[in-house]
């Protein structure tokens, strides 16, 4: 099943969900498409296949899938290559509407070749680079490089640690891309920011994980071993929903 991406005045509001519930969560609040990941503490790594395919049986909005292997750098190994490569096909065959994927050199450049593989093996699929952009030397050549590869997407704060932060360059990086690729901001993006950030930076879309924080539900803890009882971070329903009101506002 593919996903229907859904218009929200003008707006695309994407849910960073890491989780089948979130997902969940995040079709019920109204959210325009997900990406789904794994592990938000480091960053959001790739989503295990029973996560992918529940979350496909459930929504009926565009789903985009966080390829990446581990936290850290953007760096590869031939291995994780091959990994990344085998997800991706994964993904294919599950049925989802885009990946989410990047890869840099060890110069802090988008590592071409490898980029230009990974794209041909995802087709017909939507490909996005992920936030490994925010870690490129030359954020403006980077740009050009990663619309020659044909991406129909970048996901970044602007080289901030938050988006807001990174507001100035997000914005120079939209009017440099022109049409020619979409620029979403992304990295604490909330309902307290989002308006101004897209008055600011001129934005026609956003990526908010719409996080709350859930204690554990254990009613027994073990106090002589240290962890393993955290709670969890979800996408809250209510938050996606009080975002698209803002967007339906503006």
């Amino acid at each position: 099943m593919i996903g229907k991406e859904k218009d929200i005045n003008g707006y695309r509001l994407e849910i960073c969900a890491s989780s089948v519930s979130s997902a969940r969560a995040a079709q019920e609040g109204g959210a325009s498409r997900v990406e789904l990941c794994q592990n938000l503490e480091n960053g959001g790594t790739t989503p295990s296949h029973g996560q992918i395919m529940k979350t496909r049986s459930y929504l009926d909005i565009g789903i985009h899938v966080l390829i990446r292997p581990r936290g850290g750098d953007f760096l590869y190994t031939s291995d994780e290559f091959e990994e990344i490569l085998a997800d991706i096909e994964y993904c294919k065959e599950a049925g989802v509407d885009g990946v989410v994927i990047g890869i840099l050199d060890k110069q802090g450049a988008v590592d071409m070749k490898r980029m230009q593989i990974l794209i041909e093996k995802a087709k017909p699929l939507t490909v996005v680079f992920h936030r490994a952009f925010d870690k490129c030397r030359d954020p403006k050549a980077s740009l050009e490089d990663i619309i020659a590869l044909g991406c129909d997407r970048i996901l970044t704060s602007g080289q901030g640690n938050t988006a807001w932060e990174g507001r100035q360059l997000l914005n120079e990086l939209i009017e440099q891309a022109n049409g020619r690729i979409e620029i979403m901001p992304g990295g604490g993006v909330n309902e307290d920011n989002m308006k101004q950030l897209l008055e600011v930076t001129g934005a026609l879309s956003l990526h908010s994980s719409a996080k709350m924080d859930v204690p554990s539900a254990m009613e027994y803890k073990n106090s002589l071993v240290q962890g393993m009882d955290e709670g969890t971070v979800v996408s809250s329903t209510k938050k996606v929903h009080h975002m698209v009101d803002i967007l339906k506002n503006l």
